[in-house]
C-alpha cells in the first residue's frame, strides 16, 4: 500500500504534525508513506526514517497557477497512491487530490471542499493541535497516549561552517531568543527583548544567541544592539535552526514555529503570547515550558492567527508583559 500524508500549511503546522507520521507508521507498518507539504516544509520532515518520501507542492510560486496545479496533480497520478490523508483544510487541496485520482481520500468534515473526500471525519476544537490533527486517524487520542513531536537534526554536513563553529566548545550550549513572528502583534516588544537578553548575559553570564529569518534581521539588530550576544537572523538555513535548537540550553520565543521545534526537540522554553492565547490549542506539547502572557486585557485574544496593527493602538499584550515576568520563567525552566 503506498499512502500519501498532506500538509501544506505553516512551518509550524508542520512540525505539529509529526505524530500523524508516526501513528500512520504504527497503523500501516507495511505501507510506503509519502508526505505532501511545501518546499520550505520539506526540510522539517525529509530525515524522518517513517517516511518514504517528501513531495514539495510550491503552491505560491512554481505550482501557483493552472499550468503549475496540472504539472503537479500529473505528478501525483504517476506515484499511484492508494490512500491520502490530508490534514489541510482549503478547497484547492481538496480539488487536488480529488483530480489526482487518489481512490480513497480522508479530510475533515469542516475543510472546504470536504465533499471532494471519500471519508469526512469530524476534527476536534477541544484540544491541542496535535490531538486535533491526530483526530483525522482517531479521536481517542489523549496528551498521556499520543505519539510525540518528532523532528530529525540534519548531519554536520548539512550545517553551515559558521554555525558548526560557534559548537566547537562541546560545553556551548547557548540560550536561544527568536524576538520574530509573522504577525506584528504576536511580536513581544523588542525593548523587552532587549532587556531580558542584558540580564542573561551581565546577571547570569549566559550565552546568547539571537535567531531570525531575514525579514527579521531589524527587529533581530535592536533586540542585539550594544550587547555580548551572537546575531544569527538572516544567516540561518532551516537545517541550521534545528542544529541550534537540538544544542540550546533554553528557547525563549513568542508564540511562533520557535515554540513547537523546541516542544519537538525538549529544549526548555518560555513563550510570550501576546495577541494569542494557548488556549486556541498552540501553546508547548510535552515540554518542560511556560507560557508568559498579559493577562486581564479585555480585548486579548484579538485573534485566533495576530494581525499587523493592534486593534486598540494600544500594544498592551506586546509591551506590558516585563522582563523580570520573563527572566523569572526563564529561571524556573532551566532549574535555578
Amino acid at each position: 500500500m503506498k499512502i500519501l500524508l498532506v500538509q501544506v500549511s505553516f512551518l509550524g503546522d508542520v512540525v505539529l504534525s509529526t505524530p500523524v507520521i508516526q501513528a500512520l507508521r504504527e497503523r500501516y507498518p507495511q505501507a510506503e508513506l509519502w508526505m505532501m507539504t511545501t518546499p520550505l516544509a520539506s526540510d522539517l520532515v525529509k530525515r524522518d526514517p517513517n517516511i518514504t518520501g517528501v513531495l514539495s507542492f510550491d503552491k505560491r510560486k512554481k505550482h501557483s497557477g493552472l499550468r503549475g496545479t496540472i504539472e503537479f496533480i500529473k505528478e501525483l497520478r504517476a506515484h499511484k497512491f492508494d490512500k491520502v490523508f490530508s490534514l489541510h483544510r482549503s478547497f484547492r487541496t481538496a480539488l487536488v487530490l480529488y483530480l489526482s485520482g487518489i481512490k480513497e481520500r480522508i479530510g475533515y468534515r469542516q475543510a472546504r471542499g470536504a465533499f471532494l473526500y471519500t471519508t469526512r471525519v469530524e476534527r476536534r476544537s477541544d484540544s491541542h493541535d496535535v490531538l486535533r490533527n491526530l483526530s483525522l486517524l482517531d479521536s481517542g487520542y489523549s496528551e498521556q497516549d499520543s505519539p510525540q513531536l518528532a523532528l530529525y537534526p540534519p548531519s554536520e554536513n548539512e550545517v553551515s561552517i559558521h554555525i558548526r563553529k560557534l559548537f566547537e566548545d562541546p560545553l556551548y550550549s547557548p540560550v536561544v531568543l527568536v524576538p520574530g513572528s509573522v504577525w506584528a502583534t504576536k511580536r513581544w516588544h523588542w525593548q523587552r527583548y532587549h532587556e531580558f537578553a542584558r540580564a542573561l548575559t551581565e546577571e547570569h553570564g549566559e550565552s546568547v544567541c539571537i535567531s531570525g529569518a531575514p525579514a527579521e534581521q531589524e527587529v533581530c539588530s535592536l533586540v542585539a544592539d550594544g550587547l555580548n550576544v551572537v546575531n544569527l537572523a538572516g544567516k540561518t538555513s532551516l537545517a541550521d535552526l534545528l542544529y541550534l535548537f537540538q544544542r540550546a540550553k533554553a528557547v525563549i520565543c513568542n508564540d511562533s514555529m520557535a515554540l513547537h521545534i523546541a516542544s519537538a526537540f525538549k529544549v526548555p522554553t518560555v513563550s510570550i503570547f501576546c495577541a494569542t492565547s494557548p488556549s486556541f490549542g498552540f501553546g508547548p506539547w510535552r515540554n518542560r515550558a511556560e507560557v508568559v502572557e498579559k493577562e486581564d486585557l479585555p480585548c486579548k485574544p484579538c485573534r485566533r492567527h495576530g494581525s499587523n496593527i493592534c486593534p486598540t493602538g494600544t500594544e498592551s499584550c506586546m509591551r506590558d508583559v516585563s522582563a523580570g515576568q520573563v527572566e523569572s520563567a526563564y529561571l524556573r525552566v532551566v532549574g535555578q
